[in-house]
């Protein structure tokens, strides 16, 4: 799966008559919103917060008219809180008085919002039809071994597909640029290992050097710069331009460093003013082989490159409990 231009938590919304299996999943470290009745939900969803949609510039200047994409205004969305409250996945139970889960889904059809249907095996044919209808999105056996662990997976793939549906023309045109790593399976890969093993809860594409801004739940902010061939090429270029050090100009073209030389500017590139203490900006950099090679690195990211600090996940969940 391609990677999100910018992913966070956002709620997922139960729908149940009351049986434990979604009782026990509403219970889980996540936003959760659980309705026992499927009118209370309809009328609720109708109403609820919308997806905040990348920021476009249309430029009229120049013939032919161009479209861009404000980066800048897409990691700004981590100081806003209600990206939180926004529902992108439903879940609901075939079996409901009233409406079942079908007629359900059915009414939600127009809505931007994943649905994944809940199924004894007795009703697994109409699941399957209704998937191919796309009146849903996913269905899940109860009955099966490890189905609460399964739905918990399936609601976070189809929070990751809907942020790509959602954001597909902004992507589709950063990905034309300077962010063709947002194409690339194996960089959502590395993506999606890096948020297990740190805690990640959020991304978002960053301008200055191109890369990934990645917040923990306590919205501890890390950099994870991306280079390909080409900028790593500027980087050098650059360098040696601005009277750099003979060893940072061999680091370079050995490809053994990744710079993020965040003292001055804010493009992350050399300037003379850095002198013999570069290594304090640079990183060993991992090598990702996809459609093209991808140099990464982790850094710390200065408080001054985030003009307001994120609004976090943790403190959106102790305000919702």
């Amino acid at each position: 799966m391609k990677l999100p231009i910018y992913a966070h938590p956002t709620l997922t919304v139960l729908v149940d008559d009351g049986s434990a299996f979604l009782q026990d999943l509403a219970a889980r470290p996540r936003a959760r919103k659980i309705f026992h009745q499927a009118d209370a939900a309809l009328a609720w969803l109708m109403q609820s917060p919308r997806h905040a949609r990348a920021p476009l510039r249309v430029n009229h200047d120049l013939p032919p008219c161009s479209v861009t994409v404000d980066v800048e205004g897409i990691f700004r969305i981590s100081s806003r809180r209600e990206r939180f409250a926004v529902p992108s996945v439903v879940v609901v139970d075939f079996y409901m008085p009233h409406m079942n889960g079908l007629d359900f889904c059915r009414a939600l059809q127009y809505l931007p919002c994943k649905k994944i249907l809940l199924v004894d095996s007795a009703e697994e044919r109409l699941a399957i039809d209704a998937m191919h209808d796309g009146l849903i999105d996913r269905y899940l056996c109860k009955q099966d071994a490890g189905a609460s662990q399964l739905l918990e997976r399936q609601i976070e793939q189809m929070e990751r597909a809907w942020f790509l549906d959602r954001e597909r023309v902004a992507h589709d045109l950063l990905a034309m640029h300077a962010y063709s790593f947002l194409q690339c399976p194996r960089v959502a890969e590395v993506v999606r290992q890096l948020y297990r093993r740190h805690g990640f809860v959020e991304h978002y594409i960053f301008p200055q050097p191109s890369g990934i801004l990645l917040i923990d739940g306590a919205g501890g902010a890390q950099l994870m710069v991306v280079e390909t061939e080409a900028g790593m090429r500027a980087h050098y270029e650059i360098a040696r331009d601005s009277g750099a050090p003979r060893p940072l100009l061999q680091a370079l073209a050995l490809r053994e460093v990744l710079p993020f030389f965040n003292h001055v500017g804010r493009d992350g590139m050399y300037d003379k003013a850095i002198g013999g203490s570069w290594q304090r900006y640079c990183r060993e950099p991992q090598v990702c082989h996809g459609d093209e090679t991808y140099y990464w690195a982790l850094f710390a990211l200065p408080s001054s490159y985030l003009p307001e600090p994120p609004y976090t996940h943790a403190q959106y969940m102790r305000e919702a409990a």
